[in-house]
């Protein structure tokens, strides 16, 4: 059964992760000439701007009660490759920015926990159960799951940031192909995600988290006293 500080420090982690990282998508696009982020109020860090109801609520609930990863995905931030200069770079700088901002969230938090390892003892921290939960339960988790969600959106899969990163280092040539297959990978996917580790007791997502995210984050933690 999910305890209540663990379902609260999940919440608190998820919701700025997947904020921090759309609203980061749009600004890159601004930053490139695009205004169409900015006009549909994308840039804007308020969660209910770019919740999913699948991706954002029930997909992260669901690996939770399941005991997987917490990892989803928000609404794609639109943007018009049109207006960039070169419209492959673009593509590959707007879908590089929130995988960038979660690993900057994953680093903050990380920071943080060292910094309070260091400065203050365990015995001073157990003196205040607020401060402790959030020592011990949410910066490591807040690091993880931005963790998990840079390294899950890395995927070269529609509509998931990795697919732009991937069209970059396509040659033009096979750009229909992969546009055509685009439109029934993510169903695929999910299948992947939520059926195949209960149906063959094997579970690739988890795997591939765990190689990523996990060794980033026993790296990031290690300086901690």
């Amino acid at each position: 059964m999910i305890s209540i500080p663990y379902l609260i420090c999940s919440i608190l982690s998820f919701v700025p992760a997947i904020v921090c990282h759309e609203a980061c998508h749009g600004f890159a696009a601004y930053k490139l000439g695009d205004p169409t982020a900015q006009r549909a109020g994308r840039l804007s860090l308020n969660p209910l701007k770019h919740i999913d109801p699948f991706g954002t609520v029930i997909m992260p609930l669901l690996l939770m009660a399941m005991n997987m990863p917490v990892f989803g995905y928000a609404k794609p931030v639109p943007y018009n490759p049109a207006y960039f200069k070169d419209a492959r770079k673009g593509d590959l700088f707007v879908g590089l920015a929130g995988p960038a901002a979660n690993l900057a969230l994953a680093i903050l938090g990380a920071l943080v926990f060292t910094a309070v390892s260091l400065l203050l003892p365990v015995n001073v921290l157990a003196q205040n159960d607020l401060f402790y939960y959030f020592y011990t339960m949410f910066l490591p988790m807040f690091s993880l799951i931005n963790l998990y969600l840079m390294f899950f959106n890395l995927l070269p899969i529609p509509p998931l940031d990795g697919s732009s990163i991937f069209a970059f280092f396509l040659p033009k040539k096979y750009l229909p192909q992969y546009y055509k297959v685009q439109r029934y990978a993510m169903p695929v996917f999910l299948v992947v995600v939520l059926l195949v580790p209960y149906v063959l007791h094997f579970n690739p997502i988890g795997i591939y988290l765990d190689v990523t995210a996990g060794n980033v984050f026993d790296l990031l933690f290690s300086f901690a006293g």
